[in-house]
């Protein structure tokens, strides 16, 4: 790898010591106005089991598949259109939903065949026919936008690694740095252009932040996290585009009370999301999606394993909401994939390619520029 390849993968977090930096948004977007679409992508890594958390409890086969799981849950659980619920765990998510703020989609999968967590998720976050690691679907879709983008995280994700202006947050434990020091590095960095410029957007993070995002010291906190970027996103100087993400869905065995830990922790953060970012919340799309799904039936040890098709969620204020998407496929033995997975029938790129189109107002040049396989959905799901 390219030394100026090596430190764009890293981010401006390769030089500040206690808050990693975010792009300089003050003097790059000073003028223009707030209340701009943002777009918040999150990433489930470990394979969230959709039976589990978007419940078809009109399919017949769904209680002899699962009679551990399913029967776990079946009486608390929050009730949608055309038989579908949500998990119990899921509050906020449910009252977005009677809000027409959410929009859950079944049975979508990214065209991943394997069930390799990492090949999968790398994949999810190309978006390519062929996994590309230095070029993500969000990176390529902040470059043609024009727009500065921001990772929750150590380093910048592959999703992100296409973008030029893409900077990276994470709450540190260390101790702060002093003065002297940022101004030995300055030093260091003076015939370095680009380090320099990375250093230099780290320090005006670092001012922009203010004390707020020092004190979140659980590091990796869902709830921490979305919070931050609430902060990050809102006013003039926001950002337009995030990613965040959220591990420990690969519930092989005793899912029932992990899987809950997991939803709750997800559908907290998303609520304190929706919080920090104000009146900006009308005009912003959060979407969520995992690389693949688990098996349709429950193994022996109350869990399940790798499957196919999962779900997907599409939430927000600018979202036209309240209702269930996507082709049920179905749970009878020929109906599913391999006789094990949830058969997907739709591509979670193809609705995403949708929200870039409307939300973003991208072309179907620009859209072919991200998606180069993909057909975008024909469904209205931007008020």
């Amino acid at each position: 790898m390219k030394r100026r390849d090596f430190i764009k993968t890293l981010g401006a977090s390769l030089v500040v010591f206690q808050t990693a930096p975010l792009v300089n948004a003050a003097q790059l977007l000073a003028g223009k106005k707030a209340k701009k679409p943002k777009v918040i992508w999150i990433v489930l890594r470990g394979a969230m089991d959709s039976l589990h958390t978007i419940v078809p409890t009109f399919d017949p086969a769904l209680a002899k598949l699962r009679p551990s799981l399913y029967s776990g849950i079946k009486d608390q659980l929050l009730m949608l259109d055309r038989g579908y619920a949500l998990h119990p765990a899921l509050t906020n998510l449910h009252q977005w939903y009677q809000e027409q703020q959410l929009l859950p989609i079944v049975a979508v999968s990214s065209g991943y065949q394997k069930r390799s967590h990492f090949d999968g998720q790398d994949f999810l976050e190309s978006g390519l026919s062929q996994i590309n690691h230095d070029s993500g679907w969000l990176g390529r879709a902040a470059e043609l936008k024009q727009t500065q983008a921001l990772a929750v995280a150590r380093s910048t994700p592959i999703s992100l690694r296409s973008a030029n202006n893409v900077n990276t947050w994470y709450p540190s434990k260390l101790k702060d740095a002093d003065t002297d020091t940022y101004q030995a590095l300055m030093a260091l960095y003076q015939y370095d252009e680009l380090l320099l410029k990375r250093l230099q957007q780290g320090l005006s993070t670092q001012k922009m932040a203010g004390a707020s995002l020092k004190n979140l010291t659980r590091q990796g906190k869902f709830a921490n996290l979305t919070k931050a970027c609430a902060k990050l996103m809102v006013g003039d100087n926001g950002v337009d585009c995030a990613m965040l993400e959220l591990t420990g869905w690969d519930t092989h065995n005793n899912q029932q009370p992990r899987i809950a830990r997991q939803l709750k922790q997800l559908d907290h953060g998303l609520g304190l999301l929706k919080e920090g970012l104000g009146q900006q919340w009308q005009y912003t799309v959060v979407i969520v999606a995992t690389e693949f799904g688990r098996t349709a039936m429950e193994n022996g040890t109350k869990g399940t394993d790798h499957g196919t098709a999962s779900a997907m969620f599409i939430a927000g204020g600018a979202v036209k909401g309240g209702r269930v998407l996507g082709q049920w496929p179905g749970l009878a033995s020929e109906q599913l994939f391999e006789q094990r997975d949830l058969m997907p029938t739709s591509n979670t790129f193809s609705w995403i390619a949708n929200i870039l189109a409307t939300h973003w107002a991208m072309s179907d040049q620009q859209i072919k520029q991200i998606f180069p396989d993909i057909a975008v959905i024909k469904q209205q799901l931007i008020t």
